[in-house]
């Protein structure tokens, strides 16, 4: 069987069980079982499988018609440009936090235009993924990552190896803003927003690999961003930005919520690409 031939059949049984893009999810299991980049393959379609590798790729496959999420039968996610090691420790990093990035970025180069230090906290870090592309775009950022989950810390050391970002990134294992040994400009929050409800109708994908403690936000979704607020109140400097990312029809509640600890700051929503308010910002005098 020709690497094309391996493509194709693997596309068609990975569609049958309604996978989504079953093209893309059966080219990263080949590219990935062979160890070859995107133009490689596709320069060697009609390359025959050896036994060998054949056995790799369809193991792969097996995987994840059980629904095994691929980042995690390949160890690796794309996150804001930046290849990161993830694996069922962590949460799998999702195109939608990227705008938590983007606008930490215009920010502080409005904040500090001529490149000043400043400090930044990410609450419940996961797979270090927030911030180490924080620390790797703002240099002059000096980085806590915070989580309460000491399995999702190594996952975050990991990465920050990887990136070569361990002296800027400074990973502490604790409850939400506890561990902070010091008042920040910047205070990023993705935590944990699915409510009681939803969780078992979500995808076996999530439901059943990614880690509950990041998923689980109570009956409302907002019970992680209760106890943050009053956190965040005593320890985000004046002129300084908390992002918090929220889940679908949270945003009226959160953004009422951030108001009630920040009167005098400027709180709003802001949507993602589907114009659904995924991030709250609360910007201090």
């Amino acid at each position: 069987m020709s690497l094309k031939e391996a493509l194709r059949k693997a596309e068609t049984i990975i569609a049958s069980q309604n996978i989504p893009d079953a093209r893309i999810e059966a080219e990263l299991l080949l590219r990935h079982s062979l160890g070859m980049e995107k133009v490689e393959l596709y320069t060697r379609l009609d390359q025959p499988l050896s036994f060998s590798e054949s056995e790799r790729f369809w193991g792969l496959v097996r995987q994840r018609l059980r629904h095994e999420p691929t980042a995690y039968i390949t160890n690796q996610c794309q996150f804001y440009g930046i290849d990161f090691y993830v694996d069922s420790r962590a949460l799998i990093p999702r195109p939608e936090s990227e705008l938590l990035v983007e606008i930490t970025l215009e920010f502080v180069r409005q904040r500090f235009p001529v490149g000043e230090a400043f400090s930044l906290v990410d609450v419940g870090t996961g797979s270090g993924a927030l911030a180490i592309a924080v620390a790797l775009h703002l240099p002059q950022a000096n980085v806590y990552a915070v989580d309460v989950s000491a399995e999702a810390l190594e996952v975050a050391r990991t990465n920050c190896q990887k990136h070569g970002v361990t002296e800027r990134v400074h990973l502490l294992l604790g409850d939400m803003l506890e561990p902070l040994p010091e008042p920040v400009t910047v205070i990023l929050a993705n935590l944990p927003y699915v409510t009681d409800l939803e969780m078992p109708q979500l995808m076996p994908e999530i439901r059943d690999f990614e880690p509950v403690v990041a998923l689980a936000g109570g009956a409302d979704g907002l019970e992680k961003v209760r106890r943050l607020l009053p956190q965040a109140k005593e320890r985000l400097l004046p002129g300084g930005l908390l992002l918090m990312e929220i889940g679908q029809g949270q945003g009226t509640v959160t953004v009422a919520l951030a108001r009630s600890y920040f009167p005098a700051g400027q709180v709003d929503s802001i949507p993602d690409l589907g114009g659904i308010d995924r991030v709250v910002r609360v910007l201090t005098r």
